[in-house]
């Protein structure tokens, strides 16, 4: 195949990646489904927030065990197979609705549809990795913008839709979609030819090679993953947490600041800004991402921890809508730059050889947090904003503590 022509199909699978992506971000914005299915059912708090819980775990474990079947099978099979079983489960969250079967819900939104997420999220970032070595920051930046994204789209309109045709209606079509256009996103994933490197591309010497490659069994021994992983399970925990409680949080100062007391008025409002802050979401994916590139992935963390920790200790004090909106905004930018700029630091530390494997299970990062960040801010409502706080405070320390592992020979 001519340089043109994989130049053109690398940009092409790029696209692929970001459609998919946002897709499968849709699931952040399960604040706006929480509270029509509370008051629905008379589910508690968190009895309705475990499926939320159920399903970031199964996205971090099946990332896991999907980095290492990408690099077993190929991106196209595993994406196709994440495609399928995110839409199905989001066809049986509708089912769990109208049946009223919590466990139902469990098992649709929580298991499947986490379990397909998981799939399709890790697949793009292993495979654009491979195809973009020259722009490891800025691409993955790109591809999990979408998935920031997908969370605006589904605030802005799942509200109305649950108003108007109700929560099993709005599943049963949001899962018809998803099985479309991730299976169909799906099929332009493919591995780079062995060796390619784009044209006039010269690896750098302060990242490692393809040759110069860990295996997962070799990364897993360095301090170094470990602290990568902390790094990440720390600056998610205080992201999924705030997301999860986004949409009442912001419905609580509505109502103070307004007046307002109409439930769907109020959710309305509410879904509005999380849909304003999923914007900053995925702009802060491809932003920080892409800065990365220029002053370092260990830098981009230290500023993102130290910068949110701040914020987070200033939070309960904000009773200005507009102050709150502006900082939900920027800690989205650092929750999902976190996710952008992660790939490709441990590409650089490790190599992109066996990245599926050595980044996929560091997602099981996400799983962790999964169930510290939203059980912190469903259990601990009064505290939990200075808990996120400390957690960002260690993550700074760890960043600034980390060295990259000494590099590979060659073989």
């Amino acid at each position: 195949m001519s340089e043109e022509r994989l130049e053109s199909k690398r940009w092409g699978i790029a696209i692929a990646a970001v459609v998919m992506q946002l897709s499968l971000g849709t699931v952040y914005a399960w604040s706006v489904f929480k509270k029509p299915l509370m008051t629905a059912h008379g589910w508690g708090e968190t009895e309705t927030q475990v499926t939320f819980m159920i399903c970031i775990g199964m996205i971090g474990i099946a990332a896991a065990f999907g980095g290492a079947l990408v690099d077993k099978k190929g991106p196209r099979f595993v994406a196709t197979l994440g495609g399928i079983l995110f839409g199905v489960g989001t066809l049986l969250a509708g089912l769990a609705d109208q049946l009223g079967n919590i466990y139902l819900l469990y098992l649709g939104f929580g298991l499947i549809a986490g379990l397909g997420n998981g799939f399709g999220y890790v697949t793009p970032i292993a495979t654009l990795i491979r195809w973009f070595p020259d722009k490891r920051g800025l691409v993955t930046g790109l591809a999990v913008m979408g998935f920031g994204f997908g969370a605006f789209f589904m605030g802005k309109i799942a509200p109305g839709m649950v108003n108007g045709m109700g929560v099993a209606t709005t599943f049963y079509i949001l899962g018809i979609i998803f099985l479309i256009l991730v299976t169909a996103a799906a099929q332009f994933y493919k591995n780079p030819p062995k060796g390619w490197l784009p044209a006039g591309f010269t690896p750098s010497k302060t990242a490692a090679s393809a040759a110069q490659s860990f295996t997962f069994d070799e990364a897993k021994k360095t301090p170094q993953w470990w602290m990568l992983w902390a790094m990440l399970c720390l600056n998610i925990s205080a992201g999924l947490g705030l997301l999860s409680q986004l949409s009442p949080m912001a419905q609580d100062i509505i109502g103070k600041t307004q007046g307002l007391t109409d439930p769907k008025a109020l959710a309305l409002a509410g879904g509005t800004i999380l849909a304003i802050a999923s914007i900053f979401n995925g702009l802060g994916r491809l932003f920080w991402a892409w800065l990365s590139d220029a002053i370092g992935r260990k830098n981009i963390f230290m500023i993102m921890f130290i910068t949110q920790a701040i914020l987070y200790i200033l939070l309960p004090q904000i009773s200005s809508q507009f102050l709150f909106t502006v900082i939900a905004c920027y800690l989205l930018a650092c929750y999902g730059g976190g996710f952008a700029t992660m790939p490709a630091f441990v590409a650089d530390s490790f190599g992109p050889a066996y990245i599926g494997r050595v980044y996929g299970i560091m997602l099981t990062a996400w799983s962790v947090a999964g169930v510290i960040g939203p059980l912190v801010f469903a259990q601990l409502k009064g505290i939990a904003l200075y808990v996120a706080a400390g957690l960002l405070i260690v993550g700074f320390l760890i960043a600034l503590g980390y060295k990259r592992p000494e590099p590979k020979k060659a073989a």
